[in-house]
């Protein structure tokens, strides 16, 4: 794919706008102008399928799929019509819509291990309803959660253990506790150290590694041995590893989990889901326990996210989605490699994660994880039509994207293989990007923005 000089100047206008209506400049911190180059469309205007095109008329093929919540592609033609035909009849009323029994019928039909099921608006939500139901449940303070993976909740319990921990009290910091993935000592020895103190412990099924010796069934047994709850978070695996979820492929039944991005291919819809025994004591028949104020949100069961959400799902079981996701990202991975191998880059830049769900680290010269060489990365692709936080494909990813991608990044690896030689800063244009989790901003980010 050939180099292009994108004109970004309505972004820029808008940019300066939106930093002073709005922190930050967006409403999710992953999409800040901080996590992208200088040179990169800072607003999008629409989408369809893999293909956006930014507020200047700039054509991209995307990855990341709105923070991988897009799983079948924008604007998906099935999903549109579901939601427009929810819409003519109304999106809120005063009791619960028909399609809430509907929708969670065909998710409990897919999710088999879990026997009732919650909807809301957003991951944090669902992650958060299942910390307060496993301490209600279990009548302990402590949650211990994966320190290997990045994202649980914006709630205390969870930012308390990052380095933006700003506004959050020490002693509700202090009730979060650490372990590490695949790693059952390091979950053994929290409970040795707080005996009868652990309500639950979370973590996402798999990230870039699968679960090793069992680790999920181990640690669910060490849970249930020391009278705590297992929680899966699978808001990213639930609908890109298996269309029966992490829990399906890996055969495990957690006490409790949760679901979101894909489950509504960008419609803002979640689930928290688990067993009878939990999930009744938000509920209005169980006498024996006090209640749980469990989760309560005026437009949790909006009627157009819950058609999108039983539409994407109805999609999933019909189609084969998941072998999509999984032979493209295979290609995908496969002629990256070859193109880095070629660049002499395999020491520099690497393609990690399950096909369905790539991603990638960029090394200096060192072979130290960089944020100017990720930003150079960025930039190159970008100028070359292809906007890639990440790489995480969707069902509308075909064969010519696929080819297309690989171009555009082999033509970004002789530029970051020149840069190792002669100084990323001769060929990065401004600021590098930056980490999320840091306690303070830099002046040249907002300068900059």
């Amino acid at each position: 794919m050939s180099q292009k000089e994108h004109c970004f100047d309505e972004s820029a206008r808008l940019r300066q706008i939106a930093h002073r209506l709005i922190p930050g400049g967006c409403h999710t911190y992953a999409k800040g102008d901080d996590q992208y180059p200088v040179l990169a469309p800072g607003f999008i205007r629409s989408g369809n399928g893999c293909h956006v095109w930014d507020a200047d008329g700039n054509a991209f093929i995307e990855y990341g799929m709105g923070n991988r919540a897009v799983g079948l592609g924008h604007a998906y033609p099935e999903v549109l019509r579901a939601v427009r035909e929810a819409l003519e009849d109304g999106c809120n009323f005063t009791r619960p819509a028909t399609i809430e029994v509907a929708c969670a019928e065909q998710f409990l039909r897919l999710i088999k291990g879990a026997e009732m099921v919650k909807f809301c608006k957003d991951g944090s939500d669902a992650t958060s309803g299942a910390v307060r139901l496993a301490r209600a449940y279990t009548g302990r303070s402590l949650i211990a959660c994966c320190a290997d993976h990045p994202f649980f909740s914006t709630d205390d319990w969870f930012i308390g253990t990052t380095a933006m921990h700003a506004g959050i009290p020490e002693t509700v910091r202090q009730l979060t506790l650490t372990f590490r993935y695949n790693d059952i000592a390091s979950a053994r020895a929290l409970f040795e150290q707080h005996p009868g103190q652990i309500a639950a412990l979370i973590l996402e099924p798999a990230r870039q590694d699968d679960p090793a010796n069992d680790f999920l069934h181990a640690l669910q047994q060490l849970c249930h041995a020391n009278g705590a709850l297992l929680i899966l978070d699978e808001m990213i695996t639930g609908f890109r590893w298996h269309r029966n979820g992490a829990q399906g492929l890996y055969g495990i039944e957690p006490d409790l989990s949760t679901f979101g991005k894909a489950m509504g291919n960008g419609f803002s819809v979640s689930a928290l889901a688990g067993k009878r025994e939990f999930m009744r004591l938000g509920g209005l028949d169980h006498v024996d326990r006090p209640r749980v104020f469990l989760l309560s949100t005026t437009h949790g069961a909006e009627t157009h996210a819950l058609a999108a959400a039983l539409a994407t799902m109805r999609v999933y079981e019909s189609e084969p989605v998941i072998e999509h996701l999984t032979r493209q990202g295979t290609r995908l991975a496969t002629q990256i490699r070859q193109a880095i191998a070629h660049h002499g880059l395999t020491d520099h830049v690497k393609i990690v994660g399950r096909p369905s769900c790539l991603a990638y680290a960029t090394l200096d010269p060192a072979g130290r994880p960089s944020q100017a060489f990720r930003s150079l990365f960025l930039q190159e692709t970008i100028r070359r039509g292809v906007l890639m936080p990440s790489l995480v494909v969707s069902y509308s990813h075909q064969d010519a994207d696929i080819d297309r991608t690989v171009d555009a990044i082999a033509g970004a690896l002789a530029v970051y293989a020149r840069a190792l030689d002669e100084g990323v800063g001769k060929y990065l244009i401004g600021r590098p990007s930056q980490i999320v989790y840091r306690r303070f901003n830099q002046p040249d980010v907002q300068s900059a923005a």
